[in-house]
């Protein structure tokens, strides 16, 4: 089980230079779980991409679709924790979110996002990273 950020399912979803890379993610483990607030963040950059005309509206429905599909199960997390956590690693509490999903799961998050790694080492990691360590 890992937890997942909005870029490793945009990176599995919509296709690109780290869609293999998500893939194989996808393949050593496929017990991806989430905060709700994936869905925001990726209808926001599904927004983006209709607006600049790369997708069309009705590619990015089914694609909010089936990211919704991708997370096995979905972990609240209360504003506070979240908060908590942005304030004691100085990132966004959009970030925030997914660390304190995983510290709540006891699994590790993992994300592209190279600050956030940075700021929470030892619980957070990179795709390449998790695909190695499940097949180690």
């Amino acid at each position: 089980m890992i937890v997942v950020d909005t870029n490793v399912i945009a990176y599995l979803l919509i296709e690109g230079d780290r869609t293999a890379d998500a893939q194989a993610l996808r393949l050593a483990d496929p017990d991806w779980r989430s905060e709700p607030f994936l869905l925001v963040e990726f209808s926001n950059l599904l927004a983006t991409q209709v607006r600049t005309k790369a997708l069309s509206a009705a590619q990015a429905k089914s694609l909010l679709e089936s990211a919704a599909q991708q997370v096995s199960a979905w972990v609240e997390v209360p504003h506070a924790d979240a908060l908590a956590v942005a304030l004691d690693r100085q990132v966004s509490a959009y970030d925030a979110r997914f660390v304190a999903c995983a510290r709540r799961l006891s699994a590790p998050l993992v994300t592209e996002d190279s600050r956030l790694r940075a700021a929470t080492p030892g619980s957070s990691m990179s795709i390449a990273e998790a695909v190695s360590r499940s097949a180690g």
